[in-house]
This record gives C-alpha cells, sequence and structure tokens, in this order.
C-alpha cells in the first residue's frame, strides 16, 4: 500500500470513490453467491486496496502489462463475472472510469497547467493536476447520479401534495441544495468553471464544455421537473444514448406554433367531449377522463409520429377510464354510436350478454391526417380487470407482424392502456421501430402480468420490447361519476376542486403569449361542442344496437357481410394415406445433414417410422399428423407452453438440438412440404397468465391458423383464470368476437399427488353455456349447430386418432370456438392407445361418441350394465372387464366431447342396450370431474325414467391423494364397484 500512497494522494477523494464503487460492487456480487469471496489478483483477502496497488505497481514496471479494457470490466472478471463485451460496455457506461487502468494511471500521473484567477499560468503541481482530474471525474459522476436518480426528485404531483416519492427520500447526490457539492469535493467557486463533458450526456448540444452552473441546470431541467425518467437499469449502451439524446438535447421539448394549435385543439375535444356526456348524462357511469385528459392528445401525437415513420397498423388495449373519450377523438367511432349507448331502451341485436359501453372495443380503417396516410386503429375490448389486456395487445400484434411478413414490426405497432406509453427505438426479432403508449389510469395494476409483458419481450417468437412512460395524472371525479371520493379522501379532493382545468391553463398560455387568439379558442370549442350536439340529435334515432358494429378484430372473407357462418357443416377431418405416410416419415427423420441427435432421441424416431410403416400412430405422431396435414392446407400452427417443444414428458420433439453445434436447431416440421404454411412452436416461461393472455390475442388475429397453448399440467391453467373466465369463456357472448384457440391440458389420476392431477375439468364445464333442462331438437345439422351456439368445446379424448381429428376439426368449422382438451399422461406410452391410419383417412371424422363395438353389441337385450366413462379411465374399465369375463354383460360408451353434451348420440346408446342400468364412472372426486355435468343432462335426454348411478372416488378436499397406496386402494374401489353387478339393488333416484 506504500507504494499506492502518492497515487492516492493525487487523486484525492476521487480514488475513495473509485475504491468504494468497487466494494460496493463485490458486495452485490456476493450477496447473489453462495461461495466465499472471490478474492482479487495478489490479494489474499480480496481487498480493493491490494488489488489497485497490484496494478499500480505492475503499470510501474510495464504499462502494457495491465488491462487494456475497462477497470471494471476487470474487477468484474476478478469477481466471478464473465468479462463480455456487453457487460464491460455496461459497466463502463455505467461508470464512465478511464477506459483501462493504463490511462487510468497515465491521466493520474500526468501534469497539466492551470490559470490562476488573474489568467497566469499556474505552476504544474500535483495537487493541481490530481484536483483538475478529480473534479473533471466528480462532474462526470454528477451527470451520471442524475441520469440515474433525478426522477426520484421530478415534480410529478400535478396537486402539490405529496413528494415525489412516498418515502420523501432525496439522494444525497443530487445537488438539491448548495452544500451538497461538497460531497463531489466542489465548491460554490467551482460552479463557474468550464468543465468537459462526456460522452455519455446530451445537455450540452453542440457545446462540449459547459460550466457547473450550467450543467446542474440542464439536469435539473432535464431530470427534475415534470417528467421522471428512469432508464439506466437497461443494458443495451445504444438504448440508453438513444434515450439520453432524445431528452437531453437542448430545444428537444420545444413546439412550433403549428403544433401547439394542435395540441390545444385536441385538448378542446379531450376536455369537451367529457363536458358533454357530463352535461346529458350526469348520473350516468361512464368512467371519464377528467384530470388526465392530455392523454388523449399524447397519444394522438404518438400515433402521427407512428404513421411519420411508416407504422400501418396500431393495436391499443386499455381499461374502461378514458376508453369512450378514446374511442371518440382517437379511433374515430361515430359520436352517435357511443351516444345511442346511454339509452336505456337501446334494444340488443346481437345474441349474447353484450357488454357495458366503457369495455367495447373497435377496429377502424382512416387516412391520418398529419401525414395524410392510411393507417389502421384496433382497440381492443377489456374487462374491469385493467391490465388483463396488455398479453392480448402484445399476441394480436405479434400475429398480425406475422401475417404481414413483418418481422422487424416497422408497419405494426402496439399500445395498451392510458397512463403507460411503450415504444422501443430499435427493431427486433419480435419488436417494432415505434409504437403508441400502454396506458392505465388506475394504480390497482397486477404487477404479475406487466412484469411478464416487459421482461418476456427477450423470448423468442413472444412477447414485443417495450420501454414504459408513466403519465402522471390525477383523478377530479371519485371511482366513477356517482362515488363521493369526498368520504375518505376530503384533503385531496379539495385540492382537486381547487385546480384549474388544464384547457384553460393552456389556453391562457398560448393567449398570453399570441400564439392564438381568445377568439379562436372559443370558435373551437364551439365548434366541438356543435359536432356533439348534431350528433346527440343523430342519437335519439338508433332504436337497435349492434355489438358487431364494436368488432375489434374483424375477420374479413370468413364470414358473410351481417357476420353468419357461410354454412352450418363441417367436412369430414380425414386426410389421404399418403400424406399420413409422408408425415410419419419426416417425423421420424432428422431433414438437414450432418446434424447429430441424442441417442435416446434416435430411439424415438426409430419407434416412430416403425410405427408408421404398420401403419399406426400414438398421441405424439397424431398430433404430428394433425399439424403437419394442416400446414400443408396453408394453415400456420403456433404452439407454446412450458417445455413444448419437447414435451413435458418428453414425448413431442418437435425442436432437435444438434449434440456437437451449440445453439444448432432443427424444426422437421418445417420441412414437409415445399409450400407449407410455417409452424411456430416455442417454450414460454411460466407465468400462464402472461403467456395465455398472448396466445389469447395471437389467435384473434386470423381465423386461418391453430393457435395452442399448452400448460405443463393441467391444474396450472389457474394462475391463468382471468383470461379464461374473462375472455376465452365469455368473449364471444360479451363482444362478439369469435376465437379458436386451444388450451392443452395434461390430465389424469396416477398417484402424482393434488398438484399434478386434474385439469380441473369441473370448472369449465360449469361455464358451459348448454342448457341441462332442454331437449333439443335432433336436426340435420345438430352436431354443427349445437357447436355454433356454445362458448367453448370440452373434450377428453381416449384415442390418438379423436385427438388427431379434434384438432383438424377445429379448422375445418365454418366458425372458430375456444377448444379445451383435457390431454393424457401415461396415455402417451399406453400400448393400447394407438390407432391405424384406417380411423384417419379421407371420409373419417371425429367421433363425439364412441360406442361399444365388442361382445356386448351382439346381444344388446343381455347387457345387464352400460358405463359411460371419458378419458383415460376407459383402458382401467376395459382392463378390468376382461379380468372379470364381463365382456358380454358391461358395455363400455366413451364421451370423447363432453360439451356441448351430445344428447342425440348418448340417447341412441340407451336405448341400444334398454335393459341396461347406466351408470357414470369417473377416476376424479365425486365433487369434481364430470358427474355434475352430465347428470343432469343424462335426466333430461332419459326423461327421468332411469338413473345414472355414479361411480367413482367419493367428495373430497383435494383433487388427488399424494400416497401411491392410498390412490390404488381408490382405484381398486371403484373398479370393484364399477362390475359389481348388484351394487345398486334397492337403491332409489
Amino acid at each position: 500500500m506504500s507504494q499506492l500512497r502518492p497515487l492516492l494522494s493525487r487523486l484525492g477523494a476521487q480514488a475513495v470513490r473509485l475504491l468504494a464503487t468497487r466494494d460496493i460492487l463485490e458486495r452485490s456480487w456476493h450477496s447473489r453467491s453462495s461461495g466465499s469471496p472471490a478474492a482479487f489478483p495478489s490479494s489474499p483477502g480480496g481487498g480493493s486496496s491490494s488489488y489497485m496497488e497490484a496494478m499500480y505497481l505492475a503499470w510501474l514496471a510495464n504499462p502494457q502489462s495491465v488491462h487494456k479494457g475497462s477497470a471494471d470490466a476487470s474487477w468484474a472478471a476478478s469477481m466471478g463475472h464473465p468479462a463480455s463485451p456487453a457487460l464491460s460496455r455496461l459497466l463502463l457506461a455505467s461508470t464512465r472510469r478511464p477506459q483501462s487502468w493504463d490511462s487510468f494511471f497515465q491521466k493520474a500521473s500526468q501534469e497539466a497547467p492551470r490559470a490562476t484567477p488573474e489568467g497566469r499560468p499556474m505552476p504544474s503541481s500535483p495537487t493541481t493536476n490530481s484536483k483538475l482530474v478529480e473534479d473533471h471525474l466528480a462532474v462526470q459522476s454528477l451527470i451520471r447520479a442524475y441520469q440515474i436518480r433525478g426522477h426520484h426528485v421530478a415534480q410529478l404531483d400535478p396537486l402539490g401534495i405529496l413528494d415525489a416519492d412516498l418515502d420523501s427520500f432525496v439522494p444525497f447526490d443530487l445537488i438539491t441544495t448548495m452544500d451538497k457539492l461538497a460531497f463531489y469535493d466542489l465548491r460554490e467557486t467551482d460552479l463557474d468553471k468550464e468543465f468537459q463533458l462526456p460522452t455519455t450526456t446530451f445537455i450540452g448540444g453542440s457545446e462540449s464544455t459547459l460550466s457547473l452552473r450550467e450543467i446542474i441546470r440542464r439536469l435539473e431541467s432535464t431530470y427534475c421537473q415534470h417528467i421522471g425518467l428512469e432508464f439506466m437499469f437497461i443494458n443495451d449502451v445504444e438504448q440508453c444514448q438513444w434515450i439520453r439524446q432524445k431528452f437531453e438535447t437542448p430545444g428537444v421539448m420545444q413546439f412550433s406554433n403549428e403544433e401547439k394549435r394542435t395540441l390545444l385543439a385536441r385538448l378542446v375535444r379531450s376536455m369537451r367531449f367529457e363536458d358533454f356526456l357530463a352535461r346529458k348524462w350526469s348520473s350516468e357511469k361512464r368512467f371519464g377522463l377528467e384530470g388526465c385528459e392530455v392523454m388523449i392528445p399524447a397519444l394522438k401525437t404518438i400515433i402521427d409520429k407512428s404513421s411519420e415513420m411508416g407504422i400501418e397498423n396500431i393495436i391499443l388495449g386499455m381499461p374502461h377510464r378514458g376508453r369512450l373519450n378514446v374511442l371518440a377523438n382517437v379511433i374515430r367511432k361515430d359520436l352517435e354510436q357511443i351516444f345511442c349507448q346511454f339509452d336505456p331502451k337501446l334494444e340488443a341485436a346481437d345474441e349474447g350478454s353484450g357488454d357495458v359501453k366503457y369495455h367495447l372495443g373497435m377496429y377502424h380503417e382512416r387516412i391520418n391526417r398529419v401525414t395524410n396516410r392510411n393507417i389502421t386503429l384496433s382497440l381492443v375490448a377489456n374487462p374491469s380487470h385493467l391490465e388483463a389486456v396488455d398479453p392480448v395487445v402484445q399476441g394480436k400484434t405479434k400475429a398480425e407482424q406475422f401475417y404481414r411478413g413483418d418481422a422487424q414490426g416497422r408497419k405494426i405497432g402496439f399500445t395498451t392502456d392510458p397512463r403507460m406509453a411503450r415504444s422501443s427505438p430499435y427493431p427486433t426479432d419480435v419488436a417494432r421501430v415505434v409504437n403508441a403508449p400502454i396506458f392505465h389510469v388506475n394504480a390497482d395494476d397486477p404487477e404479475a402480468v406487466i412484469y411478464v409483458c416487459s421482461v418476456a419481450a427477450e423470448w423468442r417468437n413472444t412477447f414485443n420490447k417495450d420501454v414504459v412512460v408513466d403519465l402522471v395524472c390525477y383523478r377530479r371525479r371519485g371511482h366513477n361519476e356517482m362515488d363521493e371520493p369526498m368520504f375518505t379522501q376530503p384533503l385531496m379532493y379539495k385540492q382537486i376542486h381547487r385546480q384549474v382545468p388544464v384547457l384553460k391553463k393552456y389556453a391562457d398560455k398560448l393567449i398570453s403569449e399570441g400564439t392564438v387568439t381568445l377568439q379562436e379558442f372559443e370558435e373551437e370549442i364551439a365548434k366541438y361542442d356543435r359536432i356533439c350536439e348534431e350528433a346527440y340529435g343523430r342519437s335519439k334515432d338508433k332504436k337497435i344496437l349492434h355489438i358487431k358494429h364494436w368488432l375489434d378484430s374483424p375477420w374479413p372473407g370468413f364470414f358473410t357481410v351481417d357476420g353468419e357462418p357461410k354454412s352450418m357443416t363441417c367436412p369430414p377431418t380425414g386426410v389421404p394415406e399418403d400424406v399420413l405416410t409422408h408425415i410419419g416419415t419426416v417425423a421420424s427423420s432428422v431433414p438437414l445433414e450432418d446434424f447429430k441427435i441424442h441417442t435416446g432421441l434416435s430411439r424415438i424416431l426409430r419407434s416412430r417410422a416403425e410405427m408408421a410403416q404398420k401403419q399406426t400412430v400414438d398421441w405424439a405422431l397424431a398430433e404430428y399428423m394433425a399439424f403437419g396435414s394442416l400446414l400443408k392446407e396453408g394453415i400456420h400452427v403456433r404452439l407454446s407452453g412450458q417445455d413444448v417443444e419437447r414435451g413435458t414428458f418428453s414425448h413431442r420433439h418437435h425442436v432437435l438440438h444438434d449434440q456437437e453445434v451449440d445453439r444448432r436447431t432443427c424444426v422437421p416440421m418445417n420441412h414437409l412440404w415445399p409450400k407449407q404454411a410455417p409452424y411456430t412452436v416455442c417454450n414460454s416461461s411460466l407465468s400462464e397468465y402472461g403467456v395465455l393472455g398472448f396466445e389469447l390475442g395471437y389467435a384473434m388475429a386470423s381465423p386461418n391458423a391453430l393457435v395452442l397453448w399448452e400448460a405443463q399440467f393441467g391444474d396450472f391453467h389457474n394462475t391463468a383464470q382471468c383470461i379464461i373466465d374473462q375472455f376465452i369463456s365469455t368473449g364471444q357472448a360479451k363482444w362478439v368476437r369469435h376465437n379458436g384457440i386451444v388450451l392443452l391440458l395434461p390430465h389424469g389420476m396416477e398417484g402424482m399427488g393434488p398438484e399434478h392431477s386434474s385439469a380441473r375439468p369441473e370448472r369449465f364445464l360449469q361455464m358451459s353455456n348448454d342448457d341441462s333442462d332442454t331437449y333439443p331438437v335432433f336436426t340435420e345439422d345438430f352436431e354443427v349447430s349445437q357447436l355454433y351456439d356454445c362458448n367453448w368445446i370440452v373434450v377428453n379424448c381416449s384415442t390418438p386418432a379423436s385427438y388427431f381429428h379434434v384438432l383438424r376439426r377445429q379448422i375445418l368449422l365454418p366458425f372458430r370456438k375456444p377448444l379445451i382438451i383435457f390431454t393424457p399422461k401415461s396415455l402417451l406410452r399406453h400400448p393400447e392407445a394407438k390407432s391405424s391410419f384406417d380411423q384417419m383417412v379421407s371420409g373419417t371424422s371425429f367421433q363425439r361418441v364412441i360406442p361399444e363395438d365388442g361382445v356386448a353389441v351382439q346381444a344388446p337385450g343381455q347387457v345387464r350394465r352400460l358405463i359411460f366413462c371419458t378419458g383415460k379411465v376407459y383402458y382401467d374399465l376395459v382392463k378390468e372387464r376382461s379380468s372379470q369375463g364381463l365382456e358380454g354383460q358391461v358395455a363400455l360408451t366413451r364421451l370423447e366431447q363432453i360439451s356441448p353434451f351430445p344428447f342425440d348420440l348418448i340417447a341412441q346408446e340407451a336405448e341400444r342396450f334398454p335393459s341396461a342400468e347406466l351408470v357414470w364412472c369417473q377416476e376424479e372426486h365425486k365433487n369434481m370431474g364430470y358427474y355434475d355435468y352430465i347428470s343432469p343432462r343424462f335426466m333430461t335426454i332419459l326423461g327421468r325414467t332411469r338413473p345414472i348411478w355414479y361411480v367413482g372416488r367419493e367428495p373430497a378436499a383435494a383433487p388427488a391423494t399424494g400416497n401411491r397406496n392410498a390412490h390404488l386402494v381408490s382405484l381398486r374401489k371403484f373398479l370393484d364397484t364399477a362390475f359389481d353387478l348388484r351394487a345398486f339393488e334397492g337403491k332409489m333416484f
């Protein structure tokens, strides 16, 4: 350390800060690692000064021997950080230290002349030189402090009653008072000294030096006024520089007179729209925008800029607050269609529940008046669940980019939710160039889904990258217009009532500076008021409400002009045998040359080849053939979820990995046909809420795509319950929006414990909208009509062929419905769970019910029991029936489609075995599974003349046991009951 003292005395406080910074980095790294602190070179104890001394001694001996990269990067490397170029740039950008130890020690050792106050050259001295170096480094640290923490003291409270942060934290390294200069070893006498500006700031504009006083003034103007900027956590130096340039450059926030007049006109429309609604419907909820009216001109400006940069399609999502204003003044929904929504006598022309006016969406193509270019605006319908729409909008945006070949996002932008603006300056493989904001006007955001939408930008084939800007506003009224906020927040709302409206503030400013006259301002108000009054008059003529006029995702050409299916038939879902053979060949091969796969995977591919030769398929191969045949027909197939590329149970393997070349992969599905549609398969994070919302939005964009989301285990869907309840189950009823998303939910009681067993079929069936008490009329098109009338389709396939057909039927139907599939686990490799090509070739179709076709059908009158079941339990029942020799006395019928309930086919089966008692058998507990759904429907179809007895596990709180023996005991018990032909004697129903 003695060798280092002359250097430390020359560097003074700067050296202390340098070492302190490194100690902080070291402590931060140690806190994240479980090992012992890493020792630095020539420092058994890992001390900072020892390391610096070693570097200094090495430099004295040979300046070329020290690290030529960032000093901080070498620190990071010594602590176990990878000294990657990206990390080096990040650390360099965050500290702005000298770029190498060599230059650092050189600058510390150099002698530089300084001037006396009289202007005469001052004799060089180590003290003078070190002070010069120290002051310049101090100013660089000061600039960086404002860039990192300036938002903490920004004036973000429009009411002036709170500090910027609730904890009143004021960073100690911001110059809020002159005495804080001492932190940087600076004095008031230094305020008028000129300092060289670093490359990480743009406050100088064309100037390379500024006085310390001016540096502080410009930093405060940029970071501590009414815009709080938080961005230094970004790990990309170029992006940080882009943000700095956009905010720090002098004059960047100045508007031309024309821009000011446009802003004023847009503010007039924003505020007068709310005023008009308040006058006409003072007792109606509308969730107005009062207090945040500036959102409208802000959003329109973003759209203008997006159009200028080539964006052709902007997709918006937002909650209820301010939605009507956005519809009127941004999307340009006809005002009379908005106003008529307030008429309580308006009759609904569409089936379904409809939704309140401040949840509805809209799709509109128009000319942008600033750029004179076509632009398409889509506002996605959203429930009251605020940020739930965020991933939906991002998924729809990604799909639109995909279908238009806009991989770089240069033509399609997205925005969600009015208070948060998201935009990205750099195109990526999943992002767009510049897009409109993500807005929210309430503070109770579910942080998990916002987090997913933000970080998932790094996932391949998924979310869009974004930057978040939070527009600070207040709510002039209560939660809604009928709420009295003074009950609970009297002081705040007294202050709110004293606030001068932003329109008056801005108009007074422009009038005072001569940009507009008072007469021009009043004329602008009168003009918009007149527009509203005329539209109000026309709205009184509206007698019928058409929700389809508020559709956010139209599919031109798919439906008729009236929005109805072009037919009510579905063609057979089978495919030619040669297509199946070809897909089987590709599925069992590696299309790329010199591609080495894992030996275990080689066995799987050989097994597939053997099945294809025998013209049989298991579950994975049936899925392969469904996907592959759709790709041949030009249907884009997209599969996402947790570990879907391989498959949770290692059965799928749609992405092959070269065992010798890192990150070299092959997707054989994309090598099936010369002009096939593309297949996308991508693993996702563990946030079902965000990912399912994304895939739902993706499926909204086009009816000509099979979009599937697979849960790792079926019960994991419960963390996405908001998307399922508010969007998937009810989306068509509320918003006349068709969607064909497919949910694959692994399900089955196999002794794996409560959390990995049940996909909770009872929940989906409870939300199914078919009437259990209405005996339907069996028309020729009953099967398709029933599917059209339902809100979603729920199936539990027992054969690979059924799975193949139901996937293909999802696309061949003349409309789109969500499809819920309870997929198997043990059946994936069950030797009996295979299907032949004969069940999948041309002319075959999905069987809603698979009837008994064994010995029992030879003498149906002698069958004593007919057991209905669904899914995997069928194989347990077949095995037990065989072991007891009851094939002639017990018939087994499988329900492949549970909802909508196949009334017609169930009636046929019951009539086929008139003497048999009817039993429903399930492996789930009685209060779960399917029994509560199927029981009343059986009673309806049987006219309540015959019972449908229950066989299965007893009611329970947990879906399954975690004890293997208990699982087997309960299985044995209900199998015994199922084949005890006297089990229900003497019982009443």
